[in-house]
């Protein structure tokens, strides 16, 4: 790709987690557009090294901290977006500067020295910076003259809420009380469990996903758990509803599932509890290990597919009403004492009943694991789960993230699933096979990649129940729907062929739309 056309749009795509360095190797990238994902943690120091950017937009996350300093090494900057994060600290002078920039939404985010007011309500660029500081003096006079008169009503009102916040806080009695537990299940109070994580410290986070970030507790008999508090819950049923849920996921009981141990409500908390996984995720032992960490074998790698496999059906078939996953990847399949794979988070998303799909109009997941047809109509079933766990699958065979912006300096194939059936077409098991894999057996790996591409056919009829991708993994039924996946794709290439031969008068811009949009 050349640098005329390092432009990258993925706003809106459902990210989740925080920007790798690898997006440093896009030397030449000149637009980068973020916005409206679920990034999160500090903006990072790296992109001050992508001296190319001209367009920056990275609004609408839940990125944290200052803007960093080497933010004004980027000299080519002419729109930089960082409106509604958490950002906090001063504005570097060098980024006042831009033509036209946005900070609203930024409470704790001051817009420069000169200005002094936080970016709270206002949208910025540096014509309209004096018409702004004149603004501010007017307005910050006539304001402290309203709030000096309603101070004494705030005052009483801030008293009232504390007041109000101290009893929402204590709506759960003792853990003796025996109308505390539910089922099998106990249930916590908010003080417990705010002792258990240190008042919910930033240092005891553990995780920080779709559905909230999760904290490592220790309770009063030295037990670690971990203490996931939800984000965003709203249900209409209020509390009796969320421990209808709760007692559903609780009935879940697989060895390759993770065992909710209890939970905790309040009048705006909805917290669950579980076992502390001191092995961490997969995710984390492909790809964040510290220098001179082990990685994973073969031999567990393949443990862990066929693990995830069975909690999945049990999920799918034995669970009444059956439980769906929505955001299955690496990243929640913890490893126990003996590395066995244990699949977390599921039963977070709404449960269906077996003779229904679930229609919804937010999709949760993480982008590249998220199967079309929910993406483009909201629409889930458990052949959307299989999806997930064949690219799943795909991340353990490579190592590699879901989706790597760096690609793009190759090829156009940011998925990484459009690589893998890219590699796979061209006979390149090599280049597939994650290169800190010392020794693996290769027909096994050939049966992972086969069974991953039949679980992430684009239509969900297509794909495999997943019964029948445990069968598949050990090799039974899969050479028929192997022949017939293969037969259907050669198919699909020769028409995208003579489309792109009977165009080829078009302009390269064309003919570069019509090779995107092949058959993948």
């Amino acid at each position: 790709m050349s640098p005329a056309e390092m432009k990258t749009s993925l706003a809106s795509y459902g990210f989740s987690g925080t920007l790798a360095p690898s997006i440093t190797k896009l030397r030449f990238l000149e637009s980068l557009y973020l916005q409206h994902n679920n990034l999160h943690g500090p903006l990072p120091d790296y992109l001050g090294d992508m001296t190319h950017l001209q367009n920056l937009n990275l609004g609408h996350n839940n990125f944290v901290g200052a803007i960093p300093t080497s933010w004004t090494g980027l000299v080519h900057l002419k729109h930089l977006d960082l409106s509604s994060n958490s950002l906090s600290g001063a504005i570097p002078d060098g980024l006042a500067s831009t033509p036209f920039f946005n900070f609203t939404g930024n409470s704790r985010l001051f817009c420069g020295e000169h200005l002094g007011q936080r970016c709270a309500s206002h949208t910025y660029s540096q014509v309209a910076t004096r018409k702004v500081e004149l603004k501010v003096v007017i307005t910050v006079s006539c304001a402290l003259l309203l709030l000096l008169a309603l101070f004494a009503v705030s005052a009483c009102h801030i008293r009232r809420l504390r007041k109000l916040e101290e009893d929402v806080f204590v709506d759960v009695a003792g853990e003796d009380d025996r109308k505390n537990s539910l089922g099998q299940l106990k249930r916590f109070s908010w003080r417990e469990l705010q002792l258990a994580t240190d008042n919910f410290s930033q240092s005891n986070i553990i995780g920080h996903g779709g559905f909230g970030k999760v904290y490592k507790g220790i309770l009063p008999d030295n037990t670690k758990v971990a203490v996931k508090r939800l984000k965003d819950y709203h249900n209409p049923g209020g509390e009796a509803a969320f421990q209808r849920e709760v007692q559903l996921i609780s009935v879940a009981v697989h060895r390759n599932l993770l065992r909710l141990i209890g939970f905790c409500t309040t009048s705006s908390e909805r917290i669950l509890v579980y076992p502390f996984m001191r092995n961490r995720s997969v995710a984390y032992h492909l790809r964040e290990l510290t220098p001179g960490e082990a990685g994973l074998d073969w031999a567990t790698r393949k443990r862990v597919a066929f693990g995830v496999a069975r909690g999945l059906e049990y999920l799918h078939e034995h669970c009444s009403p059956k439980i769906l996953h929505r955001d299955l990847k690496a990243a929640n399949i913890l490893l126990d004492d003996d590395f066995e794979a244990v699949l977390g988070d599921f039963g977070l998303a709404k449960l269906v009943d077996a003779k229904l799909t679930h229609v919804t109009t937010q999709v949760r997941g993480t982008m590249g694991h998220i199967a079309p047809e929910y993406l483009s109509t909201g629409k889930t079933s458990d052949k959307t789960d299989v999806f997930g766990y064949g690219v799943t699958l795909l991340e353990l065979v490579t190592g590699q993230r879901a989706i790597d912006l760096s690609r793009l300096e190759d090829e156009e194939d940011v998925l990484l699933l459009d690589h893998i059936k890219k590699l796979n077409r061209e006979k390149r098991l090599d280049d597939i096979i994650d290169r800190k894999l010392k020794s693996y057996d290769t027909e096994e790996v050939e049966i992972f990649i086969k069974v991953a591409l039949l679980c992430t056919q684009g239509s969900p009829e297509d794909r495999p129940t997943m019964e029948q991708v445990v069968h598949m993994l050990k090799g039974i039924g899969l050479e028929d729907r192997w022949t017939a996946w293969e037969s259907l794709e050669e198919v699909k290439n020769q028409e995208v062929a003579q489309v792109l031969n009977r165009f080829s008068w078009v302009d390269e811009s064309t003919q570069e739309a019509l090779h995107l949009s092949k058959a993948r």
